[in-house]
């Protein structure tokens, strides 16, 4: 039996939807499993996305064998242009489609001759550095999703993608049943596992019960059908245009993430669609519109997606009038609600009728509710587990259905990004952590765009900013130009006027008191200076606290 523990290190996905990423150690071989992005909150203000903080990897590069992807959802490989600048020797392995919408994302950065991508298909072993990994086959809401086994000295590692069993896919694609139990049959060591719907009881719906609410909404439109999911939700997307087809509308894909994707999908056998079933967006002008249908981006309601440019009326090829249906075929991600609402709301004020409410919009989940849940733990076993992908209610949830299951306390280990799991000849146990935590992406940018920033950021967005510029003598301290002052965000201009004339006479007068004696006091402390007494007096008047930022020049 090998003497050195196998270390499993969630980057992202644990405790929050989305970044997924997780690190296996065995010996000295590294493995990565998924790198994925999440979009930012609200309060995340002018950052475009969020990826893992991978400051470990680059510090153990030479350690890293290989990037495995269990499927091709944004918050799985959608960090992959980031990371691969810094891990460019590290080869990625994934499925035929997962490859194929990578390779169209690393074209976008340039990287798509610089990376070594390397399919694999599933019940076919692939060796990496010292590591026997297998796949297989699981459903979900985009084609060729699989987990993954990985074989240890102390046993199996199961890593379970993202998954639900449905007995009727769109695609006829279901979760391998018959590999799980040979996976079984030797014994599982470890299971990561999807939490996502560890809150919703029974079992998730199958895909096709979205075909049965479309072909109602079809046979009742009178005018365009505008349907919005997901851009890589492919079986969602063959499903409108099918039954649109059926109803003897076309379809037009629109939004630039859902072209690229339905371009590859379709290139490599995945989307398979009638012909004349597609038009493109040029051709919409010259149809009924009984006869149209368009499938869309902006399911989360993103600002620069293209059912919110036509929620605002300025989308060039669309424009929303009465008589529109709009299908909102998804779920808000958490704290994409408010973004969601709002584009809803705007559509209505447009004339259109809006599908959105749970109960009655064409959507089901592609991730596996409780009784899913624990069947997979039924059939695994698993010696120890961790609940990933999933935020912290999600995960000890997930985790009490394993402890009810017969999954040992000791050995059932509910996890933060960080973390360190070590397992070895005396069972698992938690260990000190490693740095991680969130990078932010901001037009060129990665990784610097600072907590400190976000703070700024946030305040000068809330509470508005308050720009002291002054000049001094080198010699003798005095005022000799100034203080002029700038406020923006803070107050309206004509409550502004008595507020910075009394802050220019404070501000003279602090700057007085500071010099003491021949000593002419450090710009730094007459920096302080003006902040104090600014700062105290905006707040004494107004209980606001914009930032505060002094400016003093020594002439």
């Amino acid at each position: 039996m090998a003497s050195f523990p196998v270390r499993v290190i969630p980057l992202g996905g644990v405790g929050e939807i989305g970044k997924n990423m997780a690190v296996l150690e065995v010996g000295e071989d590294i493995l990565v499993i998924d790198a994925g992005l999440m979009f930012p909150d609200a309060e995340m203000l002018g950052i475009d996305l969020v990826i893992p903080d991978i400051r470990y990897l680059v510090e153990n590069r030479s350690r890293v064998r290989a990037i495995l992807l269990t499927h091709g959802h944004e918050d799985h490989i959608g960090a992959l242009p980031y990371v691969l600048r810094e891990l460019r020797d590290v080869p990625v392995y994934g499925t035929k489609l997962t490859l194929g919408l990578l390779r169209t994302k690393l074209k976008e950065h340039k990287l798509h001759d610089k990376v070594q991508l390397r399919e694999i298909a599933t019940g076919s072993p692939f060796q990496v550095g010292n590591i026997t990994c297998d796949t297989y086959a699981v459903c979900h809401s985009i084609p060729d999703a699989v987990g993954f086994t990985i074989e240890t000295p102390y046993g199996t590692i199961v890593h379970s993608g993202d998954w639900k069993f449905d007995h009727t896919p769109v695609d006829g694609r279901q979760t391998d049943f018959a590999r799980l139990s040979e996976i079984a049959a030797k014994g599982v060591l470890l299971l990561l596992s999807d939490s996502t719907r560890a809150e919703s009881g029974g079992y998730t719906p199958s895909e096709r019960h979205v075909g049965e609410i479309l072909e109602g909404i079809m046979s009742r439109a009178s005018g365009r059908v505008i349907t919005t999911t997901f851009a890589s939700n492919i079986s969602r997307i063959k499903q409108i245009t099918d039954i649109a087809y059926a109803w003897g509308r076309k379809t037009a894909i629109i939004g630039r993430s859902m072209e690229n994707y339905t371009r590859t999908a379709r290139e490599l056998g995945y989307l398979d669609v009638a012909q004349g079933a597609l038009a493109h967006p040029t051709e919409l002008a010259k149809l009924p519109d009984n006869e149209v249908c368009i499938i869309t981006t902006g399911s989360q309601g993103e600002p620069t997606s293209a059912l919110s440019r036509m929620a605002l009326g300025d989308h060039r090829h669309v424009v929303v009038k009465e008589g529109d249906t709009i299908v909102m075929s998804s779920s808000p991600i958490p704290g994409n609600e408010e973004l969601v609402s709002r584009t809803v709301d705007n559509l209505f004020k447009l004339g259109a009728e809006v599908i959105y409410e749970p109960d009655v919009r064409p959507h089901v989940s592609g991730h596996a509710s409780q009784e899913e849940l624990k069947l997979l733990l039924n059939i695994l076993r698993p010696m120890h587990f961790i609940p990933i992908h999933g935020e912290y209610r999600m995960l000890v949830r997930h985790a009490r259905i394993a402890l009810d299951l017969g999954v040992a306390p000791e050995r059932t280990f509910v996890v933060t990004n960080g973390d360190v799991v070590e397992l070895g000849e005396n069972g698992g146990r938690l260990t000190d952590g490693i740095p991680s935590g969130a990078v932010y992406v901001d037009g060129i940018g990665v990784g610097d765009v600072s907590q400190s920033v976000m703070r700024d950021r946030w305040s000068i967005g809330s509470e508005g900013i308050f720009l002291i510029v002054v000049s001094i003598d080198s010699k003798t301290g005095h005022v000799v130009a100034g203080p002029d002052i700038v406020t923006k965000g803070f107050v309206p201009e004509e409550e502004a006027g008595e507020l910075i004339e009394e802050s220019k006479q404070r501000i003279v007068e602090g700057l007085q008191q500071a010099q003491t004696g021949d000593r002419l006091a450090e710009v730094s402390a007459l920096r302080d200076e003006i902040h104090a007494t600014v700062s105290a007096y905006l707040y004494e008047r107004t209980k606001r606290r914009p930032m505060v930022l002094p400016v003093v020049m020594q002439l």
